[in-house]
């Protein structure tokens, strides 16, 4: 059972995301928060597995929340939920240790499999963001060429189409095969080429350049 701490000032959308967790059999809301100095009290308190974290909430905004959370000696991983997905709110969350980063557009689906991969260890991202995280990995210099791994053509095409940034429904669609499909292979080419979240699988798939074409 995952145990989940949401926090967002609007009661409507706490209210939303917790009829949808709590009608997910394998989560469970352990409590919410309307702003930052709340969360961060909560979290000591109830010791949830993940924190829905907004970004801006009166008194402290949830940058500031994060930071005194995984400053601490908490187990919870923060997993920011906003409407803003420009730089001045991405960055600075994931500097102060956010494990991932979702708009508020997200569908369902993928919000709770954001959820389930977050407390496993991934960092997932809103698709739209992967580019501009990419790109800001390449401009921060150039890094040695990974090693090749061996890769089957299915998988050289999916990593491709990742590091294009395309969500896990636009490969599907593009390559003409399931959802699920998919996700296999995506999990296959973390495992192959030790690349721990889609992210940095972008990354790997933009150093190896030509060789996927």
């Amino acid at each position: 059972m995952i145990t989940v701490l949401l926090v967002d000032d609007q009661r409507l959308i706490r209210t939303g995301l917790r009829m949808l967790l709590e009608s997910t059999p394998d989560m469970r809301v352990v409590g919410e928060a309307a702003d930052g100095v709340e969360a961060v009290r909560l979290c000591a308190e109830l010791h949830p597995d993940l924190i829905l974290m907004d970004l801006r909430m009166p008194g402290m905004d949830g940058v500031a929340a994060t930071r005194q959370i995984t400053g601490s000696r908490s187990a919870a991983k923060v997993l920011v939920l906003t409407t803003f997905d420009d730089d001045e709110h991405l960055y600075p969350a994931l500097a102060a240790g956010a494990a991932g980063f979702l708009v508020k557009d997200t569908a369902a689906t993928d919000l709770l499999a954001a959820i389930r991969r977050t407390v496993d260890g991934d960092m997932p991202f809103s698709p739209a963001l992967v580019p501009r995280l990419v790109g800001r990995a390449l401009a921060a210099g150039p890094d040695a060429a990974p090693d090749p791994v061996a890769l089957t053509p299915r998988e050289r095409e999916v990593l491709a189409l990742v590091g294009d940034g395309s969500s896990n429904q636009e490969i599907a669609d593009r390559l003409h095969m399931g959802v699920t499909t998919v996700k296999t292979h995506v999990a296959n080419l973390m495992d192959k080429t030790g690349c721990d979240n889609r992210v940095r699988l972008a990354v790997y798939a933009h150093r190896r350049g030509s060789e996927l074409n």
